[in-house]
């Protein structure tokens, strides 16, 4: 029997929080972070291990959902609860989630885009644009 997309999640979260923030196999070489999100219709709380790069002292997610037709569920999740917690490496960041756009959201695009030549080649395939998130730690007091 096929492991589910859930199943196969917890599987890289268990490895995640077991190794401080690293995953092997296929994620060796990709950064990581768990992504803390509340369903935008159904308030459920969920983590997702998702793809991220540094940029000034924030993080960047992209939205590719594997050029699948649709954004991901935590890109929906975020626009309505922007509010959120991210995991990384051993570390909980309270994090407020905004949508790159303009020229920002083009240099992040590039830098992703370049560390990741297989993101451009989505972008091209899919008729939509592929959201990049910037999430920006908020001050601990």
């Amino acid at each position: 029997m096929a492991e589910t997309p859930e199943e196969y999640n917890g599987k890289v979260i268990g490895e995640f929080r077991a190794n401080g923030g690293r995953v092997g196999g296929m994620w060796a070489e990709t950064p990581l972070l768990l992504l803390h999100h509340t369903g935008a219709k159904s308030g459920v709380s969920r983590v997702n291990p998702v793809a991220y790069l540094p940029d000034n002292g924030r993080y960047f997610l992209w939205a590719a959902n594997g050029g699948a037709p649709k954004h991901p569920a935590w890109y929906h999740n975020l626009r309505e609860h922007p509010g959120t917690l991210i995991e990384v490496n051993s570390e909980t960041i309270d994090v407020v989630a905004e949508e790159a756009t303009g020229g920002e959201r083009d240099r992040l695009f590039a830098t992703a885009a370049e560390r990741y030549p297989q993101l451009a080649d989505i972008a091209r395939k899919t008729q939509r644009i592929i959201p990049l998130v910037v999430l920006t730690p908020r001050p601990t007091s």
